[in-house]
């Protein structure tokens, strides 16, 4: 329903919410920031994550002093100073980070099977394309040590673009109850308990963290320099559940850019809910969400 006698439109919400909250949060906001959430890293919000939107930036107007939404997107908007150091925060915030070890652990059987059949190379080059805080690359780096041995050569470079997450998965500090999917026998073989003051937590083994780096890489930007140093082809994708966050033309561009960086017969590997049925062209099914780049 519209706004009445000129008044502006403010977004559903409980009764009891809107009266709690410390922020007005307007309609016109909310289109704001599905504007520029888009714009900075290609994501589509929909009208349900109102909510989620007012409750994350409402911590980023705390932090920077603003008094209204509307001042604190002027500024993130128009004031380059401000934008240089609170747009990566602004996306940090609106950034959603799920992950687990081994989450979608068919495709690791699959991993193991094609790092064992190139393991005359050498120097196999993955890339994890949401990291996130990191177990999703460390999974990959066990997986490599598991199915080459130790001094495999394979090396994992680890890219997010919400920083926060990035400096977590390099620190490699999890809680203990998080490495479940793991199992016992890797977790004595990979990890480092703590004790004392760091009791309940894990650190990532040296030989495992030494197969991972971590860099910012925004799917979206036209300089995927990280990447670019890492390695000129890589042979395996992990690109998991970031996809359903873009509508479909940007879907096509990310996969097309991705096609032009995986060597012919390398692997990308999606999530449970993404498929690549429109780019036949370029990548074939080779398992339930794993595609073999196909052509020269």
């Amino acid at each position: 329903m519209g706004a009445r006698d000129g008044a502006p439109e403010l977004l559903q919400a409980p009764a009891a919410d809107l009266a709690s909250r410390e922020y007005p949060f307007e309609r016109a906001d909310f289109e704001r920031v599905r504007r520029l959430i888009f714009a900075y890293a290609g994501i589509s919000l929909n009208d349900g994550k109102h909510n989620m939107v007012y409750g994350r930036l409402a911590r980023r107007l705390r932090a920077t002093g603003m008094r209204s939404f509307r001042e604190y997107l002027d500024r993130l908007e128009n004031d380059r100073a401000f934008a240089a150091v609170e747009r990566q925060q602004f996306v940090n915030a609106l950034t959603t980070n799920l992950t687990a070890f081994f989450r979608e652990a068919h495709h690791f059987p699959i991993l193991a099977e094609y790092l064992r059949a190139h393991a005359a190379r050498g120097d196999l080059r993955l890339w994890c394309a949401a990291a996130s805080t990191g177990e999703e690359p460390y999974s990959l780096a066990m997986t490599a040590i598991e199915t080459l041995g130790p001094g495999t050569g394979v090396r994992i470079l680890a890219t997010d673009i919400d920083t926060q997450v990035l400096a977590h998965g390099e620190r490699g500090i999890y809680r203990v109850d998080a490495l479940g999917p793991c199992g016992a026998e890797r977790v004595r073989r990979f990890f480092l308990r703590g004790t004392g003051a760091n009791e309940g937590l894990a650190r990532v083994r040296p030989e495992l963290a030494r197969l991972v780096s971590f860099a910012p890489l925004n799917l979206l930007a036209d300089d995927w320099s990280a990447l670019a140093a890492f390695a000129p082809m890589v042979d395996v994708v992990f690109c998991r559940n970031v996809m359903i966050y873009f509508d479909k033309p940007t879907q096509r561009r990310v996969v097309d850019r991705i096609a032009r960086v995986v060597r012919p017969g390398g692997l990308l590997f999606v999530g449970h809910s993404e498929n690549l049925a429109d780019q036949r062209a370029q990548f074939a099914a080779r398992g339930h969400t794993v595609y073999e780049r196909i052509g020269a």
